[in-house]
């Protein structure tokens, strides 16, 4: 039997999952204590077999008031995925102005999922 805590993130109460499981996780092998909504349970199992993140970062502005805009992806990415995501956007450059929620890149590191901007940069 293989016992995990996982601290839930899906909602503000940061539920403290107790995760036991036998073999691999499924859902007909996975038990979880804690949660105070279903969603903590398919999160758990998510977590498990399939964890993801949302990538923050910074991104270099050519021409603008600021050096850098902060940006991060348009939704969670696999985890494995995160440094592959990172090297990629080392390479990105960008030109300004840059709005909040300007396409920085698309489709990073084959996942499908586009990177945006959180903030604005003016142009010089």
């Amino acid at each position: 039997m293989t016992e995990r805590r996982i601290t839930c993130i899906l909602c503000p109460n940061g539920c403290v999952l107790d995760v036991t499981y036998s073999g691999e996780p499924t859902e007909e092998t996975i038990s979880v204590v804690g949660n105070l909504c279903p969603r903590g349970i398919s999160y758990a199992l998510e977590e498990l077999i399939r964890p993801k993140r949302t990538l923050t970062t910074s991104v270099l502005v050519i021409g603008g008031e600021e050096p850098l805009v902060s940006a991060k992806t348009a939704s969670p990415i696999p985890r494995s995925k995160i440094d592959e995501a990172r090297r990629e956007l080392l390479r990105v450059v960008v030109e300004a102005p840059v709005a909040i929620g300007d396409l920085i890149a698309k489709d990073i590191a084959g996942t499908g999922v586009d990177v945006i901007a959180t903030r604005g940069v003016g142009r010089v």
